[in-house]
């Protein structure tokens, strides 16, 4: 046999771990997994509250154009008058939050704290999708009775902006869920 066929022995160290990684490649691996993970949520949570203001902007266009005279005008009634409320809100809320992340991913700076902009981000999303369940919740019982009597283009784009509002509901709720995870992994020190 010639000295390559030979199989070669590498002597393990004490207590038989055999260590053929530096302990530096394993660190930089792991921090580039966590600058990953850390853009790609800033990047989720980013096109999540684009939807969000998409959703709740069709929500408040829809139903502020929901006027078709006598009885067929949303301003008539208590639920519809709400739903078009949360819609604005909703609307300045997740606009404001995306230009917020916008200035962020593309100075790289933040406009507040770290720690109050992770308080308010989870607060913030879960009020407003708690808001929004609300003023769909609300308008769907008159929207059904309405469509027993007669289904038309005023109980057509009721549903419509409610629908909306569901649909912006769910996508802040998971923006908070992906809040409430970057606020829980924040640093204190």
């Amino acid at each position: 046999m010639s000295i390559t066929d030979e199989p070669t022995k590498t002597e393990t160290p004490a207590g038989g771990v055999d260590n053929k990684t530096p302990v530096t490649e394993i660190g930089a691996s792991s921090i580039l997994r966590r600058w990953r993970r850390e853009d790609f949520l800033k990047k989720g949570s980013l096109g999540l509250r684009g939807l969000g203001f998409v959703f709740s902007l069709l929500a408040f266009i829809v139903m502020a154009s929901n006027k078709h005279g006598d009885w067929k005008n949303f301003d008539r009634y208590e639920e519809y008058r709400y739903v078009l409320a949360i819609a604005i809100l909703s609307t300045l809320y997740t606009g404001a939050q995306a230009l917020q992340q916008i200035q962020e991913i593309s100075t790289g700076k933040h406009l507040f704290s770290n720690r109050n902009l992770g308080l308010v981000d989870f607060f913030g999303d879960q009020i407003v999708a708690y808001l929004l369940i609300s003023a769909a919740s609300s308008a769907v019982p008159l929207t059904n009775r309405m469509r027993e009597g007669a289904d038309n283009i005023f109980t057509d784009s009721s549903a419509a902006a409610i629908s909306m509002e569901f649909l912006a509901f769910l996508v802040l709720a998971l923006s908070a869920l992906i809040s409430g995870y970057k606020l829980s992994n924040q640093s204190y020190i």
